[in-house]
């Protein structure tokens, strides 16, 4: 086999397999310009006759994706923040301090939570939630999201700072820096790729999680977007082309996301690997 058409297969495989992800996604963007059933039926994969940007106002406004759009996204960002901050503490003082005994015993707890499954913790969860008098407000899920996403973000964040050299925390300190300014001042800023990477997988989950909401939160005003088009759904299960724009105004975020972030992402998960 020629050298040549050795490197083109892989390619080919490549762009069919792009293809075949894109086609659904594409086929959604298209019918949620359409006018009506009738045009998406007729025409299912072709461009739009006309674009109809009346779906987008319709579904934005009248069918309150706004008010699921809002919570998702303030829920998602508070929570994965505050979530890399608490991992970012934890790991400094698991990775840098000096009490090695504890810290090795500590760390093996926190990781033992990504053997235990999401879904065997549910019961507990709302149980808790509901001592707490929390159900049906935003803090039902803040917490959980928090707590459920930080040893994973622990590993990570401290797999990065493992590699960072001795002499310039030795140097800080020289310097007279304080723990709290080395942390703050020298190894947060070395781990921002880790941090990033943390912060947007976590994003990501808080962004697509459905159950804890579906559970947690029964207020309409106060669902998140994937319990929201849940309702979205039952209510414009005719109308095919609302249905399609609810989609892509759930899909578009995550998609930019990685579009646009996807090296962070790679970067962070990969520089802590190779260097611890």
């Amino acid at each position: 086999m020629p050298a040549s058409l050795k490197k083109t297969i892989p390619h080919i495989v490549l762009m069919a397999y792009v293809v075949i992800i894109l086609f659904p996604f594409v086929f959604v963007l298209f019918s949620s310009l359409k006018a009506d059933n009738v045009e998406i039926s007729q025409a299912p994969f072709a461009f739009p006759k006309s674009l109809y940007f009346q779906n987008y106002v319709d579904a934005w406004v009248q069918a309150k994706i706004d008010v699921y759009f809002w919570n998702s996204t303030y829920i998602g960002i508070s929570s994965a923040v505050i979530g890399v901050l608490i991992a970012a503490g934890t790991s400094f003082a698991l990775t840098r301090m000096k009490f090695r005994l504890p810290s090795k015993l500590i760390y093996q707890v926190i990781l033992l939570g990504m053997l235990i499954p999401g879904n065997v913790l549910f019961i507990a969860q709302y149980i808790l939630m509901m001592d707490l008098h929390i159900l049906n407000e935003h803090w039902a899920l803040f917490w959980p999201y928090t707590a459920g996403a930080l040893p994973f973000s622990v590993l990570l964040i401290s797999a990065f700072m493992k590699s960072i050299p001795n002499e310039l925390e030795e140097a800080a300190i020289i310097d007279g820096l304080s723990a709290p300014g080395l942390f703050a001042r020298i190894v947060l800023p070395l781990t921002m790729p880790a941090l990033v990477t943390v912060f947007i997988i976590n994003f990501l989950g808080n962004w697509n999680e459905y159950l804890l909401a579906s559970f947690f939160i029964s207020k309409d005003a106060l669902r998140t977007l994937p319990t929201g088009m849940v309702g979205f759904r039952d209510a414009y299960q005719t109308n095919y082309a609302l249905i399609c724009t609810g989609i892509v105004f759930s899909v578009t975020p995550v998609l930019l996301l990685y579009a646009f972030l996807q090296k962070q992402i790679i970067e962070g998960i990969t520089a802590g690997s190779v260097k611890g």
